[in-house]
């Protein structure tokens, strides 16, 4: 049986510490597009090579999550959905300051600019649900 509110505290720390480190802060966005500023840079990649550690050991140990279940991680394709989807997603980055984890700690924090970034993710993910059963039919992404 699944749980998802489990995840609630997890996330709610993860919010709190984006907010903390000055992720949230539209700054510091615009400081790494424009190549002044690259700690936000830097923790990305920190945080891909220690992913890229921990799933290689998940794929050595098979450990099993909180709910008994076996972890599996399952490779996604690749197709031009992936790479059309990628520059929507960097552009709405790039324009709101603002990425789909991020957006959140900027609410808890009462910027208001962020309802906007908000409105836009969630009619984003309606539209791709209308659009979905027809990317499906055309092989974007592969059925």
């Amino acid at each position: 049986m699944k749980r998802p509110y489990m995840f609630l505290l997890p996330g709610m720390i993860f919010g709190f510490l984006l907010s903390r480190a000055g992720f949230s802060d539209y700054d510091l966005f615009m400081d790494m597009f424009l190549f002044t500023n690259l700690k936000l840079v830097w923790t990305m990649f920190t945080a891909i090579g220690v992913a890229m550690v921990l799933m290689s050991l998940i794929r050595k140990f098979r450990p099993r999550s909180l709910t008994g279940e076996p972890v599996r991680i399952k490779t996604k394709p690749l197709h031009r959905g992936t790479l059309i989807g990628g520059v929507i997603f960097g552009a709405g980055w790039g324009m709101s300051g603002a990425c789909p984890g991020t957006v959140l700690a900027q609410l808890g924090e009462g910027k208001i600019l962020a309802l906007f970034t908000f409105t836009g993710i969630a009619f984003g993910v309606y539209l791709f649900a209308l659009v979905y059963p027809q990317l499906k039919k055309s092989g974007i992404p592969p059925a």
